[in-house]
């Protein structure tokens, strides 16, 4: 009965899961990065310094069955100061007005994520790669876990448009957006 009970309050306060492992995402070991065509010849790429997540591994398959996390937009970081508060501006990501970019997992089916992304208050479903990097007991004796998550978006959909027609034909920035996401967490005790 002891057992039954303890599952059955485990299941209503969510603090685990019956058939799963709960992490926590290690923001020290974790990146989440963005690439995107500049001027129409070179690929510039910044990162989010500022986000939280937490994922869930079946216990058994190591399978990710749940996945949710939110960055800061303000965290923005392409390592040009002026580009950096261009980002964060009410012309592209109006970091004020929309703090935060969120995403949330549906599922994994072999390699692909399925989820929903929002930036600027606009959900879209994506498809993303998935792989699993595996699991370890690390020297300090935190079990950890690592996947990473890659794909393409398409900025205008999530009403990030800004742009500037070239001289010589072509446009400032990309429409296309490279993601790339490396996930370390450690398990929620």
């Amino acid at each position: 009965m002891k057992v039954l009970n303890s599952a059955i309050m485990t299941m209503l306060f969510g603090c685990g899961s019956l058939f799963g492992a709960n992490y926590a995402v290690d923001v020290a070991h974790t990146n989440v990065v963005f690439k995107v065509k500049h001027m129409m010849i070179s690929t510039v790429s910044g990162q989010f310094e500022d986000f939280t997540g937490s994922f869930e591994l079946d216990d058994k398959t190591n399978q990710l069955k749940a996945l949710k996390g939110e960055i800061e937009v303000d965290s923005i970081n392409t390592n040009i100061e002026d580009r950096d508060a261009h980002l964060k501006s009410s012309e592209i990501f109006d970091a004020q007005k929309y703090p935060k970019i969120a995403f949330v997992l549906d599922k994994v089916k072999g390699d692909k994520a399925y989820g929903k992304l929002t930036i600027k208050d606009v959900t879209k479903d994506v498809v993303l790669d998935y792989e699993f990097g595996g699991t370890i007991v690390d020297p300090g004796g935190k079990k950890r876990a690592g996947f990473t998550l890659n794909g393409t978006i398409d900025r205008r959909e999530y009403n990030v448009t800004w742009n500037r027609v070239l001289e010589a034909g072509g446009v400032a920035v990309g429409e296309k957006v490279k993601i790339e996401v490396a996930v370390e967490g450690i398990l929620s005790k």
